[in-house]
């Protein structure tokens, strides 16, 4: 399993919200590309990044700082916060990042189809669910949509990658939700990357035997909670 380091952009620099609150946001540097090259020299795998500008306003808004960390760093780079459209999509590539992570656009079955004829598996999945239920325009609004359902409904349009984040796990340094996470994997024939709240080694461990393919790591790693070449370390 991957344990992916992320980078949450906004204003250009280098933040990270608890549960998804924009007044709630601490800043950890100003520098992403460096931040970048730091988790790329402990032996980040990937990188995972989110453009909360984006997410937000609806459009990516941080194209350059991404497209400064792509240049800085030889690991390959996921994105994911305001890509609602092919268009989108396209410029996030042409930055250089391998993977886009598309969450409000998927919930229009159509235009999630439109996203994998496209880009195959360059597109993923992003399903960010509070109570169950699916949260987007950066988790400022929640549908009627269960997660469990939209994640079958984008793996029967070809999806092959979910990025799954439990928001009120998101930030607290509290684990994340493995029941939920379990459930998920069971559930759709995808490869699964956890994401929220995830703080130790035995969360890693957890997300790991519930069928993870990966977990994203924020706030633990800019804490000092968790050591990033200690948690590679222990899952290898």
């Amino acid at each position: 399993m991957e344990v992916i380091p992320a980078i949450d952009i906004r204003g250009g620099h280098c933040v990270n919200l608890i549960q998804g609150e924009y007044d709630s946001e601490t800043v950890f540097g100003d520098d992403p590309p460096e931040m970048a090259r730091q988790w790329e020299s402990l032996g980040a795998p990937r990188l995972h990044v989110v453009d909360l500008d984006g997410a937000r306003e609806g459009a990516p808004r941080n194209l350059h700082a991404v497209r400064d960390i792509c240049t800085a760093i030889s690991i390959p780079v996921q994105l994911g916060g305001g890509i609602r459209d092919i268009g989108m999509a396209e410029s996030a590539l042409a930055a250089g990042v391998e993977r886009v992570i598309v969450g409000t656009a998927a919930l229009d079955p159509e235009k999630a189809g439109r996203f994998v004829s496209e880009f195959g598996d360059a597109v993923v999945a992003g399903i960010d669910a509070r109570d169950g239920f699916v949260a987007v325009r950066g988790w400022l609004d929640t549908t009627e949509m269960r997660a469990l359902d939209l994640a079958r409904q984008l793996v029967a349009v070809g999806f092959r990658w979910i990025v799954f984040t439990d928001i009120q796990s998101d930030g607290m340094l509290k684990g994340t939700n493995i029941p939920a996470l379990k459930e998920l994997v069971e559930s759709v024939a995808a490869s699964v990357i956890a994401s929220g709240g995830i703080t130790t080694i035995a969360d890693l461990r957890a997300a790991r035997d519930a069928g993870a393919a990966g977990a994203i790591v924020g706030r633990a790693l800019y804490t000092g909670a968790l050591d990033l070449r200690e948690a590679i370390q222990a899952l290898c």
